[in-house]
């Protein structure tokens, strides 16, 4: 009889209900069990995992840490892919190896180098692969400086938290007033520089800011799976250029992401962002964990993350080499299920009633009574 492998899942993007499809739908049929745990009671993971608990909050990393080592004893976890506080985790790396529980994450030390965006790229320039020109800003004075700069270079500013993920805090710096303009339509990233400085002087604190030139599209984002031997075993790129999106083999994003994995021993799944800086293709972004858009190599006839699944359990996968590079797609949003909300939550004064029809909602698209919808991705051919 095949043994299953139970795997967990920690405050993880909703995205990865597909990941954990995947996991199920695995080539070898084996069987998989999937915990999963969050902060937030509707998480659509948490419906789709077999067993599921909300996380407590307020923990400290090192008491998140004691939690997770508890969580793999107590539910016989054989594969842990964490995403809340990663680093943490994978330094106590052993300590999970002696309760029965692989860790999916890179080494702590390579965690660390990109959880701060301008040590990364101080860290990639030193491994010859290039980023766009970059500044620091703690100020006022630091923001308007490093605005000048670029913008006498042709370019239009940006700015970012130096540590951040998923594009919080992204804006694009303009010279334009602020007027009735910014409030035409639906809210974007474009800030006027005037009203920037102004909350930063009131504030009278300092900031941590990333400031760039705005980088242009194709965005193409490469997923990497390496071995803990250090080989890369899958590196393939997925294109975005507006609504459009494809995948690339193409040398030019191919080759530095191959690099970056590899010389920083970035262990089982990663995700390496490019943008174009003029003609030539600049390293935006590393994240050490599984892209959310990962599942959308199915495209191509690949499952990464089984495939992973299988190194962290010290099996073979081969290489992962798309059978087909998939055709243009775009993505589209749809229904998941969430777990019921118990009835003692509810006010008392408010009795339980069939919601009324929202207007675009009909009620042929709603999940069965106690469950609602969560909008996640998923690919669509175009």
């Amino acid at each position: 009889m095949v043994s299953r492998v139970r795997v967990w899942l920690n405050r993880t993007y909703a995205e990865n209900v597909f990941f954990m499809d995947q996991l199920r739908s695995n080539p070898q049929a084996r069987p998989v069990e999937i915990h999963a745990t969050h902060g937030d009671p509707d998480s659509p993971v948490l419906a789709a995992a077999d067993t599921a608990e909300l996380e407590p909050e307020g923990l400290s990393p090192a008491a998140y840490v004691e939690f997770a080592l508890a969580q793999c004893q107590r539910r016989g976890i054989d594969v842990f892919v964490p995403r809340l506080h990663q680093a943490a985790i994978a330094a106590h790396r052993e300590e999970f190896r002696a309760v029965g529980t692989a860790l999916l994450a890179p080494p702590a030390e390579a965690v660390h180098v990109f959880e701060d965006k301008v040590t990364a790229y101080q860290a990639v320039e030193a491994l010859g692969v290039p980023v766009p020109p970059y500044y620091r800003v703690r100020d006022a004075d630091g923001l308007v400086a490093a605005v000048e700069e670029l913008e006498a270079g042709g370019h239009k500013a940006c700015f970012k938290p130096a540590a951040g993920a998923g594009g919080v805090g992204f804006r694009v710096v303009t010279r334009a007033p602020f007027s009735l303009t910014h409030l035409n339509g639906f809210p974007g990233p474009y800030v006027p520089l005037d009203v920037v400085l102004d909350a930063l002087r009131a504030a009278g604190e300092t900031v941590d800011w990333l400031v760039m030139p705005r980088l242009e599209q194709p965005e193409v984002s490469v997923d990497c799976l390496v071995a803990p031997d250090g080989r890369v075993r899958m590196a393939v790129g997925r294109t975005k250029n507006g609504r459009r999106r494809g995948f690339t083999l193409g040398p030019a994003w191919i080759e530095p992401a191959r690099r970056l994995a590899e010389g920083f021993g970035l262990h089982y799944l990663s995700n390496i962002q490019f943008r174009m800086y003029g003609d030539d293709p600049v390293l935006m972004d590393v994240n050490t964990r599984p892209a959310g858009g990962l599942h959308q190599l199915s495209l191509c006839g690949l499952n990464a993350p089984w495939a992973a699944v299988q190194l962290a359990l010290g099996e073979d996968p081969g290489d992962l080499l798309p059978a087909r590079l998939g055709a243009d797609y775009t993505v589209v949003s749809g229904p998941r299920a969430v777990r019921p909300v118990s009835l003692p939550h509810q006010r008392p004064d408010v009795p339980a009633t069939t919601p009324e029809p929202v207007e675009g909602r009909p009620f042929a698209l709603a999940p069965a009574p106690g469950v609602r919808p969560h909008s996640a991705d998923r690919p669509l051919a175009v």
